[in-house]
């Protein structure tokens, strides 16, 4: 066909396939090719042929010419294969650049061709233009899923930007569909480096389950080519990356992972033997091998021969490389271990390193380290400076200066150990801190200086070595120095139960030493953690396996029996303390909690002895008068309670909670006294010279309603002060709060937003964990404090069984005052049938039947032996002035005045043998109430008039009260309504500021009532604006109905 028609090219380009497929002459190929190109230009197959036999025989010139030939006269968009030709030669031969241009001129021709992409993210990989060829493989994978070398690729690119997760992630994604070597070996190197990253952090369990992943990845590769050299080398890497983790950590596949590397980098110097970093590797390895404790054969495995290996290993590749400053700094570090200790060897090392690559910080570092090591105190820390200005963030030198510091006695020493934890987690820089961390908290003398401010409080020294010797003990799980302070800084962060198991592994492990001293000192700590947990049981058995030498152990002992109930061990214990105390203000510690035991156990005597005798020593402590103070309230001694408290206050100022004690035994004294006004200025007097003390605000809280309840206002506000500065006190303080605005009348029918309710419904949903549900809130608050009155000790029996009976009544009141009166009896049957002898339960059972008897009847008068039964029971438990306040009310409902006036009368004779002011106060008032039903309703004669007028002015007596001062008003309203002096006495309640708000209203309706009579009407006005500001809307309201009714 040639021969009949030479001119006819597409004969040749046959003849060009016939020799390059068939005939197998590719040069004779390449000049059909190229005959057959010359005669058609247009012939694209001729001219890639041409050009890539030519490449292929290295004849680029005759490619280069041939695609600039096409290139030149090509139209845009036009010769795709002139132009990814010549990107894939620009490519070859270096010139990225153009070869980016080319290969997008390709695929403006064609932009769907995946192989294309795939070269144009050749390029930009080449030309490090990551992100460009991040996203042409992306679009190349895109094209082609079917395609792994995208994705491999695109694997290979993450892992070289550090992107090591996602780099995993498209590893997988190959790896799933074949065992592809180099996306094997890829996947292997960013899960070693992911291991290493999370070991850096301490993340031992985590690097672990990377390290168990890359070496099974890594042995998967192995097992396809195990004549690649650097699989080896990467398998002996991720067995040797185990040794940085605890032992007992160290749980991978395979026994001895050392061993494991060591011959994995044998097998690799087997293939490449002229590899100097694989000598290193293997040097580095029987170093690590050298420092295991246990190793696993005596014979080839001890400590110098293993040594011996590695540095055998290390002078093999500085032989090869000596231009290598790690081979040097290797050599050093190995030179001065333990077993060697070749120190000139290792100086020479360590300053060829340095010459070899003058910016070398770890070499530095070392040389200090040597310099320290033999106690050459300036050349290390000159060698540390030097370190220190390479690499300010390399831990390592900063380590080497804390240390100087501490030899020295240095005041930064601690300061230092801090940066280093700051800087990373270096194992030796976390110890030295927390020792100094721990140091300087047991020293007690020096809480006020302003180093101790610095070091421990404002730089949160306690959680920051906390959180560090965390991480340390989770690395070396086989030093007890470092469990002791872990326990010892968990007690300060109050982690109970993680200083318990710190101090319980500190045992375990000097329980296998020789060290008696230790020991001892750690089952001390030990047996403290677990009495401050609450095991007190457990506390005490292991106490007593101390020596009991010491007085801390003693003491602890003692406290741990009086905790688990073993008084008369408890109270031995504190003998043999007193016996070993040395100084004066131990025995004074130990004499009052001897006290505190003999008043436990009922001997007041006794306790009153012991610390009489304790006030008498030259060194008294403020505690044992505290409880000489208290002891004195308990058995209403005002005048023992007042001289202790009075030796008390001669100590000087108070600081911290004896500041609240002293607050709290005074008040408590002057309630004692009967003088009841003042317990509330001393209260006020306490909060105003402490005003960042927020549990003297919550005690003014508690005490205000109780002793002054004209201040409600301010004591419902002490409450809200004080939850807002302490979170611990917070719901206490608004349970204080929710009383007090129930004595100022704060209800939601007054204000929706802030009233009593709303109180305490913050109070319980402050703490959600103590708080039972919303709906049968009473009975659930019943059956818990049922439960725990069956497990409390005999002597607290009483106290908790009258607890018992106030809940059992909340309870009942609660379903009584919503219509469940079956549930309220049964729940009170249900109660006696497990304390039969209970007087509470039993009245309140009675106040159920009463209730259920009168809605039966419709509200008929009850029968003479119901009354005598209701009479009898509240008589079987007479100091229960709830009862009596019940069975008046009663009387007063069936009409019977005269009987239940000597029911309050009762109330009262028992409240003031008691002296309950607060009794007092409420009996007197309900009297004067009950009395003023008859008055208000023109009974004749003086009888209740007079009994008005006695009750108020007793309770006046005791002390204000603005509900006494409104029924006096209200009794001149109703004997003398016009006269001048009704309107004064109601005037003084209505623009008062102290009055509470039911109270103000209801002075406020009776005002209203007799200016009207008087028609007065600027006053009217006056008392009309006063209810606009204070938006008394129902004032306003009664107000129209009295002018229309006028009118």
């Amino acid at each position: 066909a040639a021969k009949l028609d030479p001119n006819l090219g597409c004969v040749f380009r046959y003849l060009g396939h016939y020799y390059r497929e068939v005939a197998k002459d590719p040069a004779r190929a390449r000049g059909c090719y190229k005959k057959a190109f010359e005669m058609d230009k247009d012939d694209a197959e001729s001219g890639a042929a041409s050009v890539d036999l030519s490449m292929e025989q290295d004849d680029m010139d005759t490619a280069l010419a041939i695609l600039q030939s096409v290139i030149e006269k090509a139209t845009p968009g036009s010769a795709k294969w002139a132009w990814m030709r010549r990107g894939l030669y620009y490519l070859k031969v270096g010139e990225y650049q153009q070869a980016v241009s080319d290969l997008q001129a390709a695929l403006r021709a064609d932009p769907e061709d995946w192989v294309c992409w795939e070269c144009l993210g050749e390029a930009y990989l080449n030309r490090r233009s990551f992100t460009a060829a991040l996203k042409a493989f992306g679009k190349a994978h895109q094209l082609q899923p079917a395609s792994i070398y995208s994705v491999y690729q695109a694997a290979a690119i993450k892992q070289t930007l550090g992107k090591f997760r996602e780099a995993v992630a498209e590893y997988l994604q190959i790896t799933a569909q074949q065992d592809y070597v180099p996306a094997l070996k890829g996947l292997g190197e960013c899960q070693l480096s992911l291991a290493k990253i999370v070991m850096e952090d301490c993340r031992d369990g985590g690097a672990i389950d990377l390290i168990q992943q890359a070496i099974q990845n890594l042995f998967r590769a192995v097992e396809l080519r195990p004549d690649l050299s650097c699989l080896w080398k990467l398998l002996g890497d991720a067995c040797t990356a185990v040794s940085t983790v605890s032992p007992n950590r160290a749980q991978v596949l395979m026994p001895g992972p050392l061993a494991v590397g060591e011959r994995c980098y044998a097998r690799a110097l087997k293939l490449m033997s002229e590899v100097p970093s694989l000598w290193y590797d293997l040097g580095l390895n029987y170093y690590r091998q050298s420092s295991l404790t246990c190793p696993s054969d005596e014979d080839q495995n001890s400590s110098s021969l293993l040594l011996e290996k590695a540095k055998q290993c290390l002078k093999k590749a500085i032989m090869m490389d000596s231009g290598n400053h790690n081979y040097w700094n290797a050599l050093g570090v190995i030179s001065m271990s333990k077993g060697l200790e070749n120190f000139a060897l290792a100086q020479h090392c360590f300053i060829k390193s340095i010459q070899v690559e003058p910016n070398n910080v770890v070499a530095w570092t070392n040389l200090g380290t040597l310099y320290l090591k033999k106690d050459n105190i300036e050349l290390a820390h000159e060698a540390f400076k030097i370190a220190q200005s390479l690499e300010p963030l390399y831990v390592n030198c900063w380590i080497g200066q804390a240390l100087i510091a501490e030899r020295v006695g240095s005041f930064d020493t601690m300061d230092l150990f801090r940066h280093t934890t700051e800087l990373s987690t270096h194992m030796e820089g976390v110890k030295g801190y927390a020792y100094w961390v721990c140091s300087t908290l047991l020293d007690k003398s020096n809480r006020d200086s302003t180093l101790y401010r610095y070091n421990i409080v404002q730089m949160n020294a306690v959680s920051a070595a906390q959180v560090a010797l965390s991480k340390y003990t989770e690395r070396i799980q086989s030093d007890p120095d470092a469990f002791i302070m872990l326990g010892y800084l968990n007690e300060h962060l109050q982690l109970k139960r993680q200083a318990v198991q710190a101090y319980k592994r500190a045992v375990e492990l000097l329980q296998s030493m020789s060290s008696e001293e230790a020991l001892s000192f750690a089952l001390g700590s030990y047996g403290r953690a677990l009495c401050t947990s609450g095991q007190s049981e457990e506390a005490v058995r292991v106490y007593s396996s101390t020596p009991l030498q010491e007085l801390s152990d003693l003491a602890g002992l003692a406290l741990s029996s009086c905790r688990a109930g073993l008084i008369p061990e408890s109270i031995s214990a504190y003998e043999r303390a007193l016996a070993v105390a040395s100084s004066e203000k131990e025995k004074a510690y130990i004499l009052t909690a001897l006290a505190l035991l003999q008043h436990r156990l009922g001997n007041l005597d006794s306790a009153k002895t012991l610390l009489f005798k304790c006030s008498m020593l030259k060194e008294p402590i403020p505690e044992s008068l505290l409880c000489l103070c208290a002891l004195g309230l308990v058995q209403s001694d005002a005048t023992l309670s007042a001289a202790a408290l009075t030796e008390l206050l001669k100590q000087g100022p108070a600081s911290g909670s004896v500041i609240e004690q002293r607050c709290l035994l005074t008040c408590a004294l002057l309630a004692l006294q009967g003088n009841y006004s003042a317990v509330q200025r001393e209260a006020s007097r306490a909060v105003h010279s402490n005003p960042g003390n927020p549990s003297l605000w919550a005690l003014l809280s508690r005490l205000v309603p109780q002793y002054y309840p004209r201040k409600a206002n301010g004591g419902a506000m002490a409450g809200h002060v004080a939850c807002l500065s302490s979170m611990t006190l917070g719901k206490r303080a608004l349970l204080y709060s929710g009383v007090n605005q129930l004595a100022n009348g704060k209800h939601s029918g007054e204000d929706k937003h802030r009233n009593a309710l709303k109180t305490m419904q913050r109070a319980v949903m402050l703490c959600p964990g103590s708080a039972p549900c919303r709906r049968g809130l009473e009975q659930t608050l019943m059956s818990v404090v049922s439960e725990k009155v069956h497990n409390v000790e005999e002597i607290e029996r009483p106290l908790a069984q009258t607890l018992e009976g106030w809940v059992l009544q909340q309870a009942v009141t609660g379903l009584m005052l919503g219509g469940q009166l079956e549930q309220a009896e049964a729940l009170c049957t249900q109660v006696l049938s497990v304390s039969p002898e209970h007087p509470a339960v039993m009245l309140s059972l009675r106040q159920v039947q009463c209730q259920r008897l009168l809605l039966a009847g419709g509200g008929t008068v009850l029968p003479d032996s119901v009354l005598e039964q209701l009479n009898n029971t509240v008589m079987m438990n007479p100091t229960n002035l709830g009862g009596w306040h019940w069975l008046a009310e009663v009387y007063r409902s069936q009409g019977l005045l005269l009987q239940a006036v000597m029911a309050y009368r009762q109330s009262l004779q028992i409240s003031s043998q008691l002296g309950l002011h607060s009794s007092q106060i409420s009996t007197l008032l309900r009297l004067a109430l009950l009395a003023l039903g008859p008055s208000m309703a023109g009974v004749p004669g003086n009888d209740w008039t007079n009994m008005i007028v006695e009750a108020t002015t007793e309770v006046l007596k005791l002390g204000s009260s603005s509900v006494a001062l409104l029924f006096q008003a209200l009794l001149h309203f109703v004997t003398k309504m016009a006269a001048r002096e009704t309107r004064r006495l109601l005037e003084r309640l209505v623009y008062s500021q102290d009055v509470p708000v039911t109270v103000v209203q209801v002075a406020s309706w009776y005002l209203l009532s007799h200016l009207h009579s008087k028609n007065d009407q600027e006053l009217i006005n006056v008392l009309l604006q006063h209810a606009k500001m204070n938006r008394d809307q129902r004032l306003l309201d009664f107000h129209s109905l009295l002018s229309s009714s006028s009118a």
